[in-house]
This record gives structure tokens, C-alpha cells and sequence, in this order.
């Protein structure tokens, strides 16, 4: 049996993947903005606004969000930037 991934709460901070939202024009000015960040584990953890609730009755088939889980939405440039930080494999 395959086992559930779990988030590991002790990973920190290692690099940000892309550039700062100040830098792309969508902080509006704050501190608080959308950001992709890989962790010391490799994962990745995403900044954005959590949407859960807006599209949970939107999800398609075989999709859906776990109790412990957000559906979080980031701007399309943040992703964009990022690309070239993401590895292939």
C-alpha cells in the first residue's frame, strides 16, 4: 500500500522559485503577496489567497480538497516566473 504524503512541518525556507510578487507588480505595495517558495525537503509551499470555499463545488471528477487541505490561488506571472526555477524531475 502506497502511504499518504504528509507536509513535514520542520522544513524551512531554502530558496524562493521566481521573483517577488513586489517585483512582478502584484503586491499593490504590501509585504503580504503571493510567493512560491522550495522548502529544505524540496517540497514547495505557495502564498496565495485561499479560495477553498469558492471552488470546492467546482471541482471536477476525482478532485477534491481534504480537511486538512486549501485550495490556494496565486497570479499567473508568479507561476510564470517560477518556471524557469522548477526542475524537470
Amino acid at each position: 500500500m502506497v502511504s499518504r504524503w504528509e507536509a513535514d512541518g520542520t522544513a524551512t525556507f531554502a530558496r524562493r522559485l521566481g521573483r517577488s510578487a513586489a517585483e512582478l507588480g502584484e503586491s499593490g505595495g504590501t509585504t503580504t503577496c503571493p510567493d512560491i517558495w522550495e522548502l529544505s525537503n524540496g517540497d514547495v509551499a505557495i502564498i496565495g489567497r485561499d479560495l477553498t470555499s469558492t471552488y470546492v463545488g467546482q471541482l471536477p471528477a476525482g478532485v477534491s480538497v481534504g480537511d486538512d487541505e486549501r485550495l490556494v490561488v496565486i497570479p499567473r506571472s508568479v507561476i510564470i516566473a517560477a518556471k524557469s526555477d522548477i526542475p524537470d524531475a
